[in-house]
């Protein structure tokens, strides 16, 4: 398997002061809670259009909130002002009832944020693949982000067919011996529906020594969803922390999406202090939209 070796942070667009000043204002907003002006300023809740100040949906990967009940979670992913939610199955069973499924869409809904998919789903067995598209169904998910085994390549793509609910699949880098990379997974449904493809995990993707921003590039075509997080170090030993502190070029990841026109969602898996995420979840937020904010500006200027 071949692999794009990033094993330091690359700066093609290197942020100026005003970049810097940009993303702290905004992170300074976050942290001060609820959703002040300069955070609807940076409104993500619409899909990407041509000439949108804003063109990235952000959303959240529940799993960064696993240690807080259903209820607790929906007010933190409001309190950062996020839209979009991927329900894990710690928030939702996925063997919960119709009955259970409806009143949880519900309060989803009631929130003001869109359930657009559920994972990251393990999909080991026929009886997996089943329970996880019923389950997306009754929710009216759009998505599965999921981890299949290749056995069961053929039995989703025929549930995705049927269903018409995609499936992003998840690379879990180092230590994932089926998916360990972007690559790895193209590798495997290039020949498959194309509402079959890639969540990647920007992660995992450094961790492992490939490079998430060239593989967005690269499978754009195939981009479904994406986790985006930072790490300490571009090697199988980094650590998880706070967006903008750790060694991933999110400006040039913001950038590449941008100009691929992606129209899934970027979805925070913030994985770091689960019995206390809000502090470092709202910096990742406020880092993100200041980054996209600067580079509006630098298009504009």
């Amino acid at each position: 398997m071949t692999r794009n070796v990033s094993p330091y942070r690359t700066r093609p667009c290197t942020p100026s002061r005003r970049d810097f000043l940009c993303c702290a204002a905004a992170g300074a907003a976050v942290l001060a809670g609820g959703a002040p002006s300069v955070l609807h300023a940076a409104d993500t809740s619409q899909p990407a259009q041509r000439g949108e100040k804003y063109p990235l949906r952000l959303g959240l990967a529940s799993y960064s909130l696993r240690k807080f009940p259903l209820a607790q979670a929906i007010a933190m992913t409001r309190r950062v002002d996020l839209k979009y939610l991927c329900l894990k199955s710690f928030h939702l069973p996925l063997d919960a009832t119709a009955e259970q499924i409806a009143a949880a869409v519900r309060q989803i809904k009631d929130s003001g944020v869109e359930l657009y998919a559920g994972g990251v789903i393990s999909l080991g067995k026929p009886e997996d693949v089943q329970q996880a598209f019923s389950y997306a169904a009754a929710a009216g998910m759009k998505m599965i982000v999921a981890s299949p085994a290749v056995a069961m390549l053929p039995l989703v793509e025929e549930h995705v067919k049927k269903h018409n609910i995609a499936v992003a699949i998840h690379n879990h880098g180092p230590g994932d011996k089926v998916y360990p990379t972007p690559e790895s997974v193209m590798e495997k449904i290039k020949q498959l529906d194309r509402r079959i493809g890639l969540c990647i995990d920007v992660g995992h993707t450094l961790r492992i020594g490939a490079d998430p921003v060239a593989d967005a590039r690269r499978f754009a075509d195939r981009l479904l969803d994406l986790h985006i997080k930072d790490v300490t170090a571009a090697d199988p030993k980094g650590k998880e922390l706070e967006v903008g502190r750790g060694v991933i070029d999110i400006p040039a990841l913001l950038k590449t999406l941008i100009e691929i026109r992606f129209a899934g969602v970027v979805s925070f898996e913030y994985e770091k202090d689960p019995d206390d995420p809000l502090p470092g979840l709202a910096e990742s937020v406020g880092y993100v939209r200041g980054v996209m904010a600067a580079l509006t500006a630098a298009k504009q200027a």
